[in-house]
């Protein structure tokens, strides 16, 4: 029966990625991995360019953050507070959403959910433990 589910699980993946291909259009587990190189990488105008201009970016922790232009903001702030490195762990996709299951190199894990239509990221979720971010990078107010 495993046997049998792992054919339809990669046959759905291959015909995904040909949807994808014949439509000249990333998948989302391949736009994910551009976010991640850009996101390495502290690439500003590299991560911001794979988001939507309407998209949502809602990292649990944190308030929503609403638009390309405020999820750029977002995004060279905390480049510039904290060198953040994503480690992935495992990365699935189903349809236009991959999931990223993440850790970095101060022990820090997460896992982060991506709706990706026409090759731009619509809306972003991520869970992640605040307190031990600030901590492992010595942003802890007294």
């Amino acid at each position: 029966m495993l046997a049998f589910a792992g054919i339809l699980w990669n046959d759905f993946f291959l015909s995904q990625r040909r949807n994808a291909a014949k439509n000249n259009q990333m998948t989302a587990k391949e736009v994910l991995g551009k976010w991640i190189d850009a996101f390495n990488k502290a690439d500003v105008e590299m991560i911001s360019d794979l988001y939507d201009h309407n998209a949502i970016n809602h990292q649990v922790a944190n308030d929503p953050v609403v638009g390309k232009d405020a999820i750029k903001k977002m995004f060279a702030t905390e480049f510039a507070n904290a060198e953040m490195v994503c480690i992935p762990e495992n990365i699935f996709q189903d349809g236009d959403w991959a999931i990223l299951e993440w850790k970095d190199p101060k022990g820090l894990r997460g896992c982060g959910f991506f709706q990706i239509k026409n090759d731009k990221i619509i809306f972003q979720r991520g869970y992640w433990d605040k307190f031990s971010f600030l901590k492992a990078h010595n942003q802890l107010k007294n």
